[in-house]
């Protein structure tokens, strides 16, 4: 029990003893201030008496906030019944990020004067020499960047994106500290503006609008920078973009960075000329904003048509004969002569704007429901007809055209951009040459007529299109449709089926005669088959021909050469024959005359022609072979009419031998005989020569 008394007893007399330290240290005004904070003075009372003149902070020793702050450690002579000091956290900026600031104290701003001035000040950390520079109340044209700061935060309210610094009377205004931080983080004011790395810091955000075509919609690292500067001179009547000052380097106001040099070099207010190009720019929300446009694609065939709303009005380069509008040259006010050929530009879509008009071939189609890629023909539909027989078609039709890239800028003189070009005027031209020509044809003609009718639309659109700069390249014209399609008695669906029905008969006739033509050539081809797998056979006998006809040639000139030789031979033989012939016969003639001239003179030496016969058969039968007697002969009768049974001898023969004589001799000279007793009778002289003729024949 002694022993707690006493513990307790040591521990209340340690506790007097800091307290009577405490109060001592107090006596003697000293103050602690932690390391990572500071210490803002408030002099509660002062023998120079109170703040004069709506001032806020005591830069005299004045009873109030003062400038100077107390830094981490012990400080002396702060006694508690004159000072106050008030421990603040030092401010801290993050990296890469940007800290705004607000004077409570300070020259006050002149009308036209948006942000204070910026003056030396060791970057707000001393508030006395911003007092003395004639640092202006209000915000501030300067900002802090990444860092730690020790800043008198009853003279600046510094706003972060983490934390707003508002010193001891914070508690005041914190409402409106804290709307201006909402209104910095809503346009991302305490990030630098990043431009063509992903834009606000690397955040993924979508692409912005184009407010030109479609096809020009870039991507983030695609953008620029357009400015709009709250602080400056005031714009001069009727201008709309403030003109480019200095360099915009390090001669000028390094991109709106510097923003105390762009006032001295007599900046305007209001949105900029000049734009911001891939970087990373560090820019006080509060002096200028950013905002991000894409920059302009004019793709390779086109060209851009620029209309400036910017520069010193210019001259008109067209001429008197133009009457449309002017156009000027680069850098004044109005459509510039000269369109800007493909490529990506760094353009401030409110100073100027780019017409992009395409010169290569483009399509526009007048067909419902379809539209190209480039979209001009949106609005464009299938043109409806009235022909000369009563149909109603709609007529789908295609328009080839190309723009020649130096009139470029006299078409949107004339009609603004291209798609008024094409609904303006393309369109009704177009519309209404089509209903003159379906009025002069009927629906058939429009059918069978096709390629006629897109020939003379050429022609005759192509040269009025000439007078608006414009080339036509081709008319193509589609299937004509009803405007009953579906329906059971469309007539055009009809009048289809009756060509169709046409046409199919003279394919079927077509085919007809191909199939012809085919089973000619299966012929030939087979032909020409079996041609080829007799080929061998056929060349082996064309050779055995071949061979044959030598050989038969050859044999033919070997007989020939034999029948020429044998005829010759023959010719020879029958000569000499016919030679020997006459000869012989000669001799002949010579023999039998001269054996005629004998017997006549043995006639005449036997003095009877029948002597001289019997003579002669005497001698022939005297030298025959055969026996003239038989040995036996049977006699048949005879002179005396004897027994025919009896056999004679020498008595047979004297009795048929004399008649037998007497027969011949009478027979052959029995002529001569009469002839020789006439010659007798002198009745006729010659008779004797011709019985001797006759004898001898």
């Amino acid at each position: 029990m002694f022993e707690y008394s006493s513990l307790i007893a040591i521990g209340l007399a340690a506790l007097a003893a800091i307290i009577l330290i405490l109060a001592a240290l107090g006596l003697v005004g000293c103050r602690y201030i932690p390391h990572n904070r500071v210490g803002v003075i408030e002099k509660l009372w002062s023998p120079k008496g109170s703040l004069k003149g709506g001032r806020i902070v005591a830069s005299h020793e004045e009873a109030g906030f003062q400038t100077r702050l107390l830094r981490g450690g012990l400080h002396f002579g702060f006694y508690p019944f004159q000072f106050s000091v008030h421990k603040q956290p030092l401010i801290t900026v993050a990296e890469g990020k940007i800290a705004y600031l607000y004077a409570r104290d300070g020259q006050p701003l002149p009308p036209t004067q948006t942000l204070g001035k910026v003056v030396e000040c060791n970057g707000f950390q001393d508030a006395a020499a911003f007092l003395e520079n004639g640092g202006q109340r209000g915000r501030q044209r300067a900002t802090l960047r990444e860092g730690v700061y020790a800043i008198n935060t009853a003279l600046f309210v510094v706003i972060t994106e983490d934390a707003v610094y508002g010193g001891p009377s914070q508690e005041s205004d914190k409402e409106t500290y804290k709307g201006w931080q909402d209104e910095l983080k809503s346009c991302n004011g305490f990030s630098p503006v990043v431009i063509g790395f992903g834009r606000n810091n690397g955040r993924d955000l979508p692409p912005l609008p184009n407010e030109a075509e479609p096809d020009q919609i870039l991507s983030a690292t695609d953008q620029i920078g357009v400015v709009t500067v709250h602080d400056g001179l005031t714009l001069p009547s009727g201008e709309i973009i403030a003109p480019q000052v200095g360099g915009g380097g390090n001669d000028g106001h390094n991109y709106f960075q510097d923003t105390e040099k762009f006032i001295s070099l007599g900046g305007f207010r209001g949105k900029q000329r000049q734009v911001l190009t891939d970087g990373t720019f560090f820019i006080n929300r509060w002096f200028a904003s950013v905002e991000m446009k894409p920059k302009y694609l004019i793709p390779i065939g086109s060209v851009g048509v620029v209309v400036s709303y910017y520069g010193k009005p210019g001259e008109d380069t067209t001429g008197t004969g133009f009457r449309y509008g002017e156009q000027v040259g680069t850098d004044e006010r109005g459509v510039w002569k000269k369109a800007l050929p493909p490529g990506k530009y760094a353009l401030n879509p409110y100073a100027v704007k780019v017409e992009p008009v395409p010169t290569v071939n483009f399509v526009l189609r007048w067909i419902t429901g379809v539209t190209e890629s480039h979209r001009y023909d949106q609005d464009l539909r299938s043109i409806e007809l009235v022909t000369s027989d009563g149909y109603e078609p709609l007529l789908p039709l295609s328009l080839v055209l190309h723009i020649d890239y130096e009139r470029a800028p006299s078409v949107v003189q004339r009609f603004g951009n291209v798609k008024r070009l094409i609904t303006q005027t393309l369109d009704p031209i177009l519309t209404a040459f089509f209903r003159d020509v379906a009025q002069k044809n009927s629906m058939l003609d429009l059918l069978v007529k096709r390629e006629t009718i897109q020939q003379q639309a050429t022609e005759e659109l192509g040269n009025r299109f000439k007078a608006y700069d414009i080339n036509c390249i081709a008319v193509l014209i589609g299937r004509p449709e009803s405007q009953k399609k579906g329906a059971p008695d469309d007539p055009i669906d009809r009048l289809f089926d009756q060509l169709r029905l046409r046409r199919l008969a003279d394919e079927q006739k077509a085919t007809y005669i191909r199939q012809e033509e085919t089973a000619t050539q299966l012929k030939a081809l087979n032909e020409a088959t079996a041609i080829a797998q007799k080929q061998a056979e056929l060349t082996g006998t064309k050779i055995a021909i071949e061979i044959a006809k030598n050989k038969g040639a050859a044999e033919l000139a070997e007989a020939e050469g034999l029948a020429k030789r044998d005829i010759a031979r023959a010719d020879g033989q029958s000569h000499a024959r016919e030679l020997e012939g006459r000869g012989e016969a000669s001799r002949v003639s010579q023999v039998g005359e001269a054996e005629a001239e004998v017997n006549r003179k043995k006639i005449a030496a036997y003095g009877e022609p029948r002597l001289f016969a019997l003579n002669l058969l005497g001698e022939q039968l005297s030298k025959s072979v055969q026996p003239l007697v038989p040995e036996r002969m049977f006699i048949l009768g005879g002179e005396n009419g004897g027994n025919g049974d009896r056999l004679a001898g020498g008595n047979a023969l004297n009795g048929l031998l004399p008649a037998l004589l007497s027969l011949l001799v009478a027979e052959k000279s029995g002529l001569a005989l009469s002839s020789e007793k006439k010659g007798d009778n002198g009745d006729q002289p010659g008779a004797d020569t011709k019985s001797a003729g006759k004898g001898n024949n």
